[in-house]
């Protein structure tokens, strides 16, 4: 069936069913997905899914977006996706290898690296950064998230400011090593890790089953560059993240270790 007659017999446009079989955002009650299932003849099993996820759909943009709306002038468009994939994931992933993830770092730290990347934005703008960043930190209490931070031992040691904004930086990570919900693991120098370091920096995110359908969203791997970002959902590119993680994880140091490499860091810079 063609979308010009889809739309005719539910009396949607046929842009609208486009956009409907595209994923795109558009208003569809629960009486046009009824008329569709009637339409496509769907089973009964089919028709519950369909108004279950248009259910979903209108709950989660009732309140008319997150909370990060309100900091939109001071992220990029492709970052407020990427918040959104991070307040709804069960499971995060990251491997960073020259700066700590932002959902770990101190004020101090992020205002320095805001600075370095923004030099002509004002003292405000600034600020609402690192207020942003502070506000994304409060997935970190969530027991419902498991955290898991593969860091390249150049991470601690990339001097992002003064020794005192590094010190409070490694000293706070080492700390929020110890939640319940968060392995952090740092892979040194000496470590055999070709493949992480042909990988480069990137996020793996799962996610949870959907509440109503019990459907699991697929993983995205986000890729940040300087100028732009990737969002990578094929399941082949996923699984070959997947494994360099389990690669990078197999040559990084334990948590305690790790903890004992980080805090030995933060020693080095308060001196």
């Amino acid at each position: 069936m063609s979308q010009s007659a889809a739309g005719r017999a539910v009396e949607l446009s046929p842009q609208s069913i486009g956009r409907l079989e595209d994923g795109q955002a558009t208003r569809t009650s629960s009486l046009h997905i009824n008329a569709l299932c009637d339409v496509y003849r769907v089973s009964d099993a089919e028709r519950k899914v369909l108004l279950a996820l248009g259910a979903e759909v209108r709950e989660a943009h009732k309140s008319g977006g997150k909370w990060w709306r309100a900091y939109a002038d001071e992220i990029p468009i492709h970052f407020d996706h990427y918040l959104s994939l991070e307040d709804s994931a069960s499971q995060i992933t990251f491997w960073y290898t020259l700066v700590i993830p932002g959902l770990f770092q101190t004020s101090d730290y992020r205002r320095v690296l805001a600075w370095t990347e923004n030099p002509t934005w004002t003292h405000d703008e600034v600020e609402r950064l690192v207020e942003l960043t502070a506000k994304r930190q409060r997935r970190l209490q969530d027991p419902k998230v498991r955290i898991v931070v593969l860091l390249h031992e150049a991470a601690l040691r990339s001097q992002i400011g003064s020794g005192a904004v590094m010190e409070e930086q490694l000293i706070r990570l080492a700390a929020l090593s110890e939640h319940p919900n968060i392995t952090i693991l740092v892979v040194p120098f000496n470590a055999s890790n070709q493949l992480g370091t042909l990988a480069g920096t990137f996020v793996l995110l799962d996610f949870p089953s959907l509440p109503a359908t019990k459907l699991h969203e697929p993983s995205v791997v986000y890729v940040e560059g300087f100028v732009g970002c990737l969002y990578l959902e094929r399941e082949t590119e996923v699984e070959q993240y997947r494994h360099a993680a389990e690669q990078i994880r197999r040559v990084a140091l334990d948590e305690i270790q790790s903890r004992e490499l980080i805090l030995e860091v933060a020693r080095e810079y308060a001196q």
